[in-house]
């Protein structure tokens, strides 16, 4: 008794001969991709920079030497008024100030540590500082925030680790660039690749930052032992 011959009833099998002529490249040991930033649809853009930095450590310090400087002429200078000498300190600062030439290397040194620590000063006031916190999307008009990026940085390892195929993951969160390399242990570079591109991509909008950060992904087989 013959079996239908018709469409009906059969399955029928993909061509299998594009998969066989890929096969140098699925078996790679390594698949890697470089993206940008996801658009940012429209609606949800707008925001402040950076957050910033109180900077008490360094406003305390200047503070304090300012303070003990301060109290220092203060006292010298009250004593001199109450016809006591000055201190010590101060005439042989004077004095040295007065014979040393501008070329001398104590004086070179003590003005470079000044230039420096005003430099140094600028620059902390002039920059926001707290780069490790990633400003967010504003909600509402009068609230603020912000992810950090180990925190930003644990859950594209959590969403990773959810792609099939996937054996562990590491994942560098800097401010403009998130770096994903994985490990698989089964399925071809380039679909688990792709699934991480996918998936990695919906969670970087998920975040709700300001500035969705560029996503590099990288995957590799894990080694074999022997």
């Amino acid at each position: 008794m013959s079996e239908p011959q018709g469409s009906e009833g059969t399955t029928q099998r993909l061509p299998v001969i594009e998969k066989a002529a890929d096969t140098d490249q699925l078996d790679q040991a390594a698949s890697a991709a470089a993206y940008g930033p996801p658009p940012v649809l429209e609606g949800e853009g707008g925001g402040d920079g950076r957050f910033w930095s109180a900077r008490r450590v360094p406003a305390g310090i200047v503070a304090l030497l300012l303070l003990v400087v301060a109290g220092f002429f203060l006292y010298d200078i009250a004593s001199v008024r109450a016809d006591r000498p000055a201190m010590s300190w101060r005439r042989e600062l004077a004095r040295q100030l007065a014979e040393r030439p501008l070329d001398d290397t104590w004086v070179l040194v003590g003005a470079g540590v000044a230039l420096a620590l005003g430099l140094w000063l600028i620059v902390l006031a002039a920059t926001p500082g707290l780069r490790a916190v990633l400003p967010m999307r504003r909600a509402h008009a009068d609230v603020r925030a912000g992810l950090h990026r180990d925190a930003a940085a644990m859950v594209l390892r959590d969403r990773a680790m959810e792609v099939a195929g996937v054996q562990s993951v590491r994942v560098r969160m800097g401010r403009s660039k998130a770096d994903v390399r994985a490990v698989s242990h089964f399925r071809e570079l380039d679909d688990v690749r792709a699934d991480l591109d996918a998936t990695l991509a919906e969670a970087i909008r998920g975040l709700g930052l300001v500035r969705p950060p560029a996503l590099s992904v990288r995957v590799a087989r894990s080694g074999r032992k022997g």
